[in-house]
């Protein structure tokens, strides 16, 4: 029996532009500039001129060698930048490869973006259309399981609303509800569940596992190590750009667990203009403000975010989240809880945020940090405007004689010193 899904050798390269940055210069320091520039010029007009920008090749994928048999579930998983999605846009044409060949045997159905393939001004059901049609499904097909869809999605209420006004959740109901109904031989995943709620992806995972059973092929990229557990019967590792290791979910899973805890508790965030804001940096850090991703469950520690708003954000809301590195939400944490509102203005500029986490609230182990802008900018309608997802972990330790010990065989992931009274 022939295979599902082949690559040989799949590299992929982009080309990557670096800018100098320079800091504001007044009028006087810009005219001298100009002037010394155009007297170099005169005198030595052969010259090879330097250039405030510099390129260079990044290897987004290389040698990638995969099979895939019909009826498996593979999931990929690995740090952010590792090539997980690259691989998925190549499968699904979207991209092509700069060396190597894909062999795909069957139907293609993708979710690769939240409303990927939406028209932003025509309604959900208009969309249902147009969006089942670029996936391939026939409007006779389309007519057929619409109502199966539209149940699905738990969209109905909305259903004659332009999609322009739906929330990110709302997009990823409507997206995967038409991309899961297309019967696919091929069904291709991307990390776009996290983006709705606890029910949707419990039912999500559900309809994936049903066309599971049907024989079909499932490629599931996803940070959430408890849905790659109970979704995949075999889990890819990637690191930079290369698989450093396949086989059996726990196995592999295990291995990614023992690569996230080696980082330095900070983390650069490639320069990417978004509208809006951007996150540029996060971190994890001491009372004295030392990055490191390891801290002690009897000390205070922060979390830390750098990142740039562009222009002024109404109805704004930056969120923290903590989560067990199976991708278990233990908390989230947002800059307006302390205002006692939901939204706040944000101004244009460098921001900086610290959040506090006290002594003894959280159990020794390993963890990871989502963050989150959302707000509404330009006149736009508001919507995710930058996120970053386990990008960044962290271990919380005992550390032994000079720890009190209040942490040590207790149950629970949160164990907070809470106060007692009696009477």
């Amino acid at each position: 029996m022939t295979c599902a899904l082949k690559t040989e050798n799949i590299g992929k390269i982009y080309t990557i532009g670096h800018m100098q940055r320079r800091r504001g210069r007044n009028l006087r320091e810009t005219l001298v500039a100009q002037g010394t520039s155009l007297l170099q010029g005169l005198r030595h007009p052969f010259a090879q001129r330097r250039s405030s920008s510099a390129t260079e090749e990044f290897w987004a994928l290389r040698d990638i060698c995969l099979t895939v048999e019909p009826g498996e579930r593979v999931g990929l998983i690995g740090r952010n930048g590792a090539g997980k999605s690259t691989l998925l846009k190549i499968l699904s044409r979207i991209t092509e490869p700069t060396a190597g060949r894909a062999f795909l045997y069957g139907r293609v159905s993708a979710l690769l973006q939240v409303g990927t393939g939406f028209h932003p001004e025509l309604t959900g059901r208009e969309n249902i259309f147009l969006n089942g049609a670029v996936l391939g499904m026939t409007r006779r097909e389309i007519l057929r399981k619409f109502d199966e869809i539209v149940a699905f999605s738990e969209i109905e209420q909305f259903l004659d609303t332009p999609v322009k006004r739906y929330s990110s959740g709302m997009y990823v109901r409507l997206a995967f509800a038409v991309a899961a109904h297309l019967d696919p031989e091929i069904l291709l995943v991307d990390e776009v569940l996290a983006v709705g709620d606890l029910a949707f992806q419990t039912k999500c995972l559900g309809r994936m596992n049903k066309v599971a059973e049907e024989g079909r092929t499932i490629i599931f990229v996803s940070h959430n190590m408890a849905a790659i557990s109970r979704l995949c019967n075999r889990v890819v590792l990637f690191e930079k750009g290369r698989i450093v290791r396949q086989g059996d979910p726990e196995t592999v899973i295990q291995a990614y667990y023992a690569q996230a805890e080696q980082t330095s508790g900070r983390l650069v965030l490639p320069a990417d203009f978004k509208a809006g804001a951007q996150i540029e940096e996060i971190g994890v850090t001491d009372e004295n403000g030392l990055f490191s991703s390891i801290v002690k469950v009897h000390r205070d520690f922060f979390l830390y975010m750098r990142c740039r708003v562009h222009e002024k954000i109404n109805r704004a809301t930056i969120s923290m989240t903590v989560l067990t590195l199976d991708g278990t939400t233990i908390f989230v944490s947002r800059h307006t809880d302390a205002l006692h509102t939901e939204t706040s203005e944000l101004p244009a500029g460098d921001l900086c945020a610290r959040v506090r986490i006290p002594a003894h609230f959280l159990n020794t182990g390993s963890y990871s940090l989502n963050l989150q802008i959302i707000g509404q900018s330009a006149g736009k309608d508001r919507a995710v405007l930058d996120s970053v997802q386990q990008a960044l972990n962290f271990r919380v330790e005992e550390t032994g004689s000079l720890s009190p010990q209040l942490n040590a065989g207790r149950a629970g992931v949160v164990t907070p010193i809470l106060p007692w009274s009696f009477e």
